[in-house]
């Protein structure tokens, strides 16, 4: 049977929307890491000095950068203040303060100087989920996009962090951190 160059497309893009409702349905829920230990408790984990190391990759999976950085943490109340101090591979300095606050719900809200409105998370087990929206420069282009982080803890001094960038719903990068507390 011949299919013309115009439904081929059609069939096409309703395989690619079919797709990626499918793997919308798939992706993870916070709900699933309820019972894996040790629980995380970000405010505890936070409090004090740790130090991260991390790198960006592109669609492709290429690296595109390394970077370190210093962190200290102070507790107030229902409030986790975060001082981070990024050192890029290529010299660029950046600081970000992050001020993250517990909701009487149990979930999390935060606000950082450029992030776009509020962070939102929610925590189980030994999962962290936070969400929020930053403007991203890129060779000389500044984009919009949709931060997924993922943190979990593997122990009392470690925590893995997957965040996937998202530009219209599609990853554009992903950032993988590893967090040590001092």
């Amino acid at each position: 049977m011949a299919v013309s160059g115009s439904s081929l497309h059609k069939s096409l893009l309703g395989l690619c929307a079919a797709c990626v409702l499918f793997l919308a349905g798939c992706s993870a829920d916070i709900d699933d890491y309820q019972q894996a230990q040790p629980k995380l408790d970000i405010f505890s984990y936070f409090q004090g000095d740790s130090v991260a190391y991390g790198m960006v990759q592109d669609y492709t999976h290429k690296q595109t950068r390394r970077f370190s950085v210093k962190i200290r943490g102070d507790v107030v109340g229902p409030t986790l203040t975060l001082h981070e101090d990024f050192i890029y591979d290529d010299g660029e300095k950046q600081t970000r303060v992050w001020h993250i606050r517990k909701l009487t719900d149990g979930s999390f809200s935060g606000t950082a100087g450029d992030i776009i409105g509020t962070a939102t998370g929610h925590q189980a087990g030994n999962a962290f989920n936070w969400k929020y929206d930053m403007d991203v420069t890129a060779s000389g282009s500044t984009h919009r996009l949709t931060f997924d982080d993922w943190i979990f803890q593997q122990d009392d001094k470690h925590l893995f962090n997957v965040t996937s960038l998202k530009k219209f719903g599609v990853e554009v990068a992903k950032v993988t951190l590893f967090f040590e507390k001092k």
